[in-house]
């Protein structure tokens, strides 16, 4: 199928982007790297009257550090997330989680704000969003909002976006000492979506771990947040934090992978994980070409 006939605009600069999505109200949809809109278009699951191109708008994209605070651009390319400076050093966890989304193509082309602003419960970043106590940052019509990434993911493709609003940065906090992350993913085959993954932060001491936060992806119309089951790992009990998965996820039921399965692979991932986080160990990934 090819896409409904629609209207382009590129603009230069955030304020007449905002402009065109405020005059055109519900017609009108933002374009980012259009991995996921322009197959929507195509199968006629979105026609807008006007696509607004973001891709001119320079002060979109980047990386930068600021007072404790790693800032990036929503038009930042998912490749360049996941292989600058700044962010293997910075946010490791984010370098780790790249290597499993999609395809180089997709890496290559697609942006952290477009998945973020997606919200799609079985992809990477939201997930690390959650997990690493990100803000996101949005604008519309003469306003800029910072939301917690624990209020912004509110359903299946649902955020917390208000109409005429973009994505316009993700800004993660820099971990302290003691900081430690996880992450795993699996998959049918590498590149497919998520039948379960978890992206964790937390601290580690001689005690054990502390502050984890588990954002499970893939087992529920959104990330979340699995509290029990970090408090039982920070007690110490990791059959009970593997028990409490039941409680908190929802995975969905789908003829190809039963709930039944996805719960039992969430259990298998937080093992890991934990294991990991516990004994200061990181799993090694390559970019498979990104």
């Amino acid at each position: 199928m090819k896409a409904p006939d629609f209207a382009y605009a590129r603009p230069a600069s955030l304020d007449a982007a905002l402009a065109l999505l405020a005059e055109h109200g519900e017609d009108a949809v933002p374009l980012a790297g259009g991995q996921s809109l322009v197959t929507a278009l195509n199968m006629r699951l979105s026609a807008p009257g006007l696509l607004v191109d973001l891709n001119a708008i320079p002060e979109l994209a980047g990386v930068s550090e600021d007072e404790g605070v790693v800032r990036i651009g929503a038009m930042t390319r998912h490749r360049d997330v996941g292989t600058a400076a700044l962010v293997r050093e910075r946010l490791p966890l984010l370098a780790a989680a790249l290597p499993h989304i999609a395809h180089p193509a997709i890496r290559n082309r697609g942006t952290i704000g477009g998945s973020v602003a997606l919200a799609d419960p079985a992809t990477e970043w939201p997930a690390c969003c959650l997990a690493a106590g990100a803000t996101i940052v949005v604008r519309g019509p003469g306003t800029e909002r910072r939301i917690a990434a624990d209020a912004f993911f509110l359903g299946l493709y649902t955020t917390a976006l208000e109409p005429g609003e973009i994505v316009t940065a993700i800004e993660f906090p820099v971990p302290g000492d003691g900081a430690v992350w996880g992450f795993e993913e699996l998959s049918r085959r590498h590149g497919d979506y998520a039948l379960v993954g978890l992206a964790a932060t937390g601290r580690r001491s001689a005690v054990g771990l502390s502050d984890l936060r588990l954002a499970f992806f893939g087992v529920a119309d959104r990330p979340v947040l699995a509290r029990a089951a970090a408090a039982a790992i920070e007690a110490g009990d990791l059959t009970g934090a593997q028990a409490a998965l039941a409680d908190e996820l929802d995975p969905p039921d789908d003829p190809a992978t039963r709930a039944a399965t996805r719960l039992h692979l969430a259990r298998v991932v937080l093992g890991r994980v934990a294991g990991r986080m516990r004994d200061g160990t990181v799993k090694e990934e390559t970019s498979h070409g990104a």
